[in-house]
């Protein structure tokens, strides 16, 4: 027998190259490719549905203007008229001229209340309000939080 220890006689274990991320796996690049469409696809979804809702950031400015500006004057019947208008310039972007155009007084309201929860909806007094010098007392904060409201959740059927 041999009496050298037969094991000094191997080499030390030989470790593998490290595996290098570069380039990177076929599977990856298939990923990567998904989530570029998908972040395009979003992308393209959030633009076309900010660009299709900018009447309501308008209409939204226009509300905040004429609040302020009802505040600084008191008058009520102006204010009144001023919402009527912006309400259904906002309605004929939305819904077709053929139902909305002609519509006024307890139809219109009618329309604007069928949206708007039982709490916030316009008072009997709106129908003829906007169309009177004089203006009936009506509660001009709670116009304004119904045209608000109508405003940021009216559905469109165009």
């Amino acid at each position: 027998m041999n009496p050298q220890d037969p094991l000094a006689n191997l080499h030390p274990l030989r470790q593998p190259e490290v595996i290098s991320w570069w380039p990177p796996a076929p599977g990856w690049w298939v990923l990567l490719g998904a989530v570029v469409l998908l972040v395009a696809v979003l992308g393209y979804y959030f633009r076309k549905r900010r660009k299709r809702n900018a009447y309501r950031r308008l209409a939204l400015l226009q509300l905040q203007s004429l609040h302020t500006q009802y505040l600084a004057t008191q008058d009520l019947g102006l204010y009144i008229g001023q919402i009527n208008t912006l309400l259904k310039s906002v309605a004929l972007r939305a819904y077709p001229r053929s139902e909305v155009a002609a519509t006024h007084g307890e139809a219109w309201r009618s329309f604007l209340n069928s949206s708007l929860p039982a709490e916030l909806q316009l008072p009997v007094t709106f129908d003829d309000a906007a169309y009177q010098k004089s203006c009936p007392r009506i509660d001009a904060e709670q116009v304004h939080r119904a045209a608000l409201l109508w405003i940021k959740r009216h559905r469109v059927t165009r």
